[in-house]
């Protein structure tokens, strides 16, 4: 394994909630050498840190950014680094003593990366939110979900993570790729404006006539019944996406039916529906799935997240990994020419802070005071 296409540089990580570690974590995946900057209080976490698989890749420095000294060790670690990342609300870093203006003052060149839900500005920049707040004035979450029903929270995969944590990566990698032109920036990344971004094909799609906004009537929200779930004989599900004709008639042909309606007829729809419903009842998920295994049908079945580590088709492709005794998703993307090691388990906070400081520069006396005043912990 090599060391990945990131390797060679380095990051500092102020520690934070779901989409701030989530994009940390996938940039030290890939190779990206990343310091924490944890808080003291992490000390006294009653969670093990061994158990959140977001902290993955780094390493850890417990720094008081109360005390004027421990704002200095920062700024420190911030001069030797290519990128930042932090995800407090707006102003408070500024506050700090560590706004991108103080940053820029000591390391000019260097990425300032922020994530929060709302931006740096605009009428809510001081709200507190969360995922579902974001989605839902993004416009994404209206679409989601049974017509007869409020829409459901779809985990916190489209705000935190999807519409936040990737366009964050996504700024970082397009800075550092501009700054040989422009010298270091800012970047920007609100989760209401990812997500907004990634329900371009959906506004696209009502602007053709193709969607209307009434849940669950239109091809990809449940509305059409060749791309839905169903429940099987033993209570679980099986998903099928057979949208193009070709996939249609192999996923009726594999059902036995022998002459299906017009596909696209959505008069023909509420009786598919019930026929495709019945005839899923017959037989249990896993009979389906290997049913219509090595077909062209687009059917799957729906795993639980104990189910899918243990997939053939992802163990075959290594999609989990064991990481120091615990199962996780694997690293994404693959490269060819430098793909990245395995990543190394959560570090406990402040497990680095020596060695880091250390390589910073520090003799053991400035460490020793440091560790005495508790600016570093």
């Amino acid at each position: 394994m090599g060391d990945g296409p990131l390797a060679g540089l380095t990051g500092l990580e102020f520690a934070g909630l779901g989409p701030t570690p989530f994009a940390a974590m996938v940039l030290a995946d890939l190779g990206a050498d990343i310091i924490r900057i944890d808080r003291p209080s992490a000390l006294a976490a009653s969670v093990s840190p061994g158990s959140d698989y977001l902290l993955r890749g780094r390493r850890s420095v417990v720094i008081d950014l109360k005390m004027e000294a421990g704002i200095e060790v920062a700024l420190d670690l911030i001069a030797r680094s290519d990128f930042l990342i932090e995800g407090l609300r707006p102003g408070v870093m500024e506050r700090l003593g560590l706004g991108p203006d103080a940053c820029h003052d000591r390391n000019p060149d260097l990425i300032y990366g922020r994530m929060t839900g709302w931006g740096q500005t605009g009428p809510l920049s001081q709200t507190a939110g969360h995922d579902i707040d974001y989605i839902a004035l993004a416009g994404a979450l209206h679409p989601i979900g049974r017509a007869d029903s409020p829409p459901p929270p779809p985990l916190n995969l489209v705000g935190d993570f999807g519409g936040g944590s990737m366009f964050l990566v996504a700024g970082i990698l397009s800075a550092l790729l501009a700054r040989d032109r422009v010298g270091g920036q800012v970047v920007d990344a609100a989760m209401v404006d990812g997500t907004a971004v990634l329900t371009t094909m959906a506004h696209s799609m009502k602007a053709s006539g193709l969607q209307t906004s009434t849940r669950e009537s239109n091809l990809l929200d449940g509305g059409s019944p060749f791309y839905d779930t169903y429940e099987c004989a033993d209570g679980r599900f099986i998903a099928v996406g057979a949208l193009e004709p070709q996939f249609y008639a192999a996923f009726m042909t594999g059902l036995g039916i022998d002459e299906p309606p017009e596909q696209y007829d959505a008069s023909t729809w509420p009786a598919m529906r019930r026929t495709i419903a019945e005839t899923f009842r017959t037989r249990s998920r896993d009979e389906w799935a290997d049913h219509f295994a090595g077909t062209d049908a687009c059917v799957a079945p729906v795993l639980s997240l104990d189910e899918a580590p243990t997939h053939p088709a992802n163990t075959t492709r290594e999609v989990f990994i064991d990481v120091d005794g615990a199962t996780q998703p694997a690293p994404a993307p693959r490269f060819s020419a430098s793909p990245p090691g395995a990543p190394s388990p959560p570090r406990p906070p402040g497990a680095d802070t020596d060695v880091v400081l250390t390589e910073a520069g520090y003799d053991p006396d400035t460490i020793t005071h440091l560790r005495t005043t508790q600016a570093i912990q």
